[in-house]
């Protein structure tokens, strides 16, 4: 009794009263509506979905690749040299560690949903700008190609442009550890409290949610498509929903254990299965078409990225644009706040480059065998008959895609089983992030927030992902991640001009001056981003 007495008393006094209060209250509110009206919230939020993307198509196309040619000069130019953290600070966490929470928590359990499924799409609708006919070896090397570009470079620009100003502040600063500290360059650190500071973090609690209840139900269907599949078990919306809230407890567990214990050790579990899983289907699988078809789609999506990256399909309805690559880019700014945030969390000690590079070179290293793999061989196993891709995912969807391809492999039961096995996992490791993100911004940024905050959003999220899939299925799962990524989207330009505002020693560093101090735009001094400033 004294125990959760005292958790409480923790609870109660660590509270940001403003951003909890709001976030948590509209977010109920949210959930409650949806309940109550799941059929027309879904047709809502699927108008709100497409007049997004039909008049601000060019707003997500243009600020991922406005971050990506950032961060590109983050990681090449003369900041990355900069520590985030003070001069004597050593890095928290091993290198491989660090990786490996970055990874999970970043490219989530999307990687697991979409591995099989998107390439396989895209090769029976195959993107306007790959111009092949379907089912054509063509379209086979477009599918691919398109697939690594939505989970290659790109889709981790939107943590580090998030994370960086965050963990440079928190680090060097002490500055509070929450979104809002974005706007320090504009207001100073010691004005994080005002009006837009509140209103960025409650923006930021709105966006996390979408984004992450998207994930928890694109999984949590995937997991209720292999029971089906595998097992003939077929679940009503009772069953759904107590799958979701198992799957919410497991990661509520895990959070509650902390960052060292619980996220960085189911994280590295999480990347030895990943790893695993993906050597031996291609040990097992069509090797050869895995190569020969992925490194041309590998080749495709470097010397066409600049092209893939502003492509809006303007001559036609760009539909398709709106359904996959606005999706995609809308969804990873969702996550950017509380990716960010995390992402900064588990970043003392390390220079810009070095963070830069983990995602840019070392996430995508680690994406592209994956996609490769997993989609190299289920557009083979539908080519040759081997097994019937698409009329299962006609029959259960797409969340269906992995099933079937692994129960074309030797071993398939046993691979099927780690399959679902590394849903749970990165599940957890992307949820766990997620919540102790959220703990964070309705603390006022503490990094150790209570284990009653975390619980608390635990369950609100894991009921919102329920009610999306049940509700709305994936068509309400896009419209909600569509949505909550538009404002962070902006966000993210925010943090651009404030990263360049702040660091006005730009110019002297690349002329070999060096100035220590500059003035922030609320006239007070700010420290200049030179690497060996204190």
């Amino acid at each position: 009794m004294r125990t959760i007495r005292t958790s409480l008393r923790q609870f109660v006094d660590e509270l940001d009263v403003a951003v909890f209060g709001v976030g948590f209250s509209v977010s109920l509110l949210a959930i409650l509506v949806f309940f109550l009206n799941p059929d027309v919230s879904a047709e809502r939020m699927g108008q709100i979905n497409e007049y997004l993307w039909t008049e601000f198509m060019w707003v997500y196309i243009g600020t991922m690749f406005l971050m990506v040619v950032f961060s590109l000069w983050l990681m090449f130019g003369r900041w990355g040299d900069i520590k985030l953290g003070k001069p004597d600070d050593d890095p928290e966490f091993s290198l491989l560690s660090f990786f490996s929470m970055m990874f999970s928590a970043g490219i989530a359990a999307g990687i697991v949903f979409w591995g099989p499924a998107e390439a396989l799409n895209h090769y029976a609708n195959v993107p306007p700008l790959v111009g092949a006919e379907a089912g054509t070896s063509a379209a086979a090397v477009g599918a691919i190609q398109y697939t690594l570009f939505h989970w290659g470079i790109s889709y981790w620009v939107p943590y580090l442009i998030v994370a960086i100003p965050i963990a440079y502040y928190a680090f060097r600063k002490d500055a509070p550890m929450r979104v809002s500290t974005l706007i320090a360059p504009f207001v100073g650190v010691e004005n994080l409290d005002g009006f837009w500071a509140k209103t960025i973090d409650v923006l930021a609690v709105f966006a996390t949610i979408g984004g992450i209840a998207t994930t928890l139900g694109f999984v949590g269907r995937q997991f209720l498509t292999g029971l089906e599949y595998t097992a003939g078990i077929s679940l009503g919306d009772g069953g759904t929903v107590l799958v979701i809230t198992g799957l919410t407890v497991a990661f509520t567990v895990s959070v509650t254990l902390g960052v060292k214990k619980g996220i960085a050790r189911v994280s590295l579990f999480n990347m030895a299965v990943f790893a695993a899983l993906a050597v031996v289907t291609f040990v097992l699988g069509p090797t050869n078409y895995i190569m020969n078809t992925g490194l041309q789609a590998v080749g495709g999506y470097f010397s066409e990225f600049v092209s893939m990256s502003l492509y809006t399909n303007a001559t036609g309805t760009g539909e398709w644009v709106g359904n996959w690559t606005v999706f995609y880019w809308a969804w990873v700014f969702s996550w950017a706040p509380f990716g960010g945030l995390f992402v900064a969390r588990i970043s003392k000690g390390r220079t810009i480059r070095q963070v830069v590079a983990t995602a840019l070179i070392g996430a995508t290293a680690s994406t592209i065998p994956w996609f490769l793999t997993m989609g190299g061989s289920a557009i083979f196993f539908e080519r040759n008959n081997i097994a019937p891709m698409l009329e299962m995912v006609d029959q259960y969807g797409v969340s269906v895609s992995g099933f079937p391809l692994f129960a074309s492999l030797p071993f398939g039961d046993v691979l099927a089983g780690v399959f679902m096995l590394l849903v749970v996992t990165f599940f957890v490791t992307s949820a766990d992030s997620s919540t102790l993100a959220l703990g964070m911004l309705t603390t006022g940024g503490k990094q150790h927030p209570s284990t009653v905050n975390r619980i608390i959003w635990s369950g609100l999220m894991g009921g919102l992902a329920s009610l999306l899939i049940v509700g709305g299925g994936i068509d309400a799962l896009r419209s909600s991640a569509i949505i909550t990524g538009f404002p962070f989207a902006l966000m993210s330009v925010v943090a651009i001009v404030g990263m360049v505002w702040e660091y006005q020693s730009v110019h002297p560093l690349l002329s070999g001056e060096d100035d220590s101090v500059v003035t922030t735009g609320a006239n007070s001094p700010a420290v200049s981003m030179s690497s060996d400033d204190d």
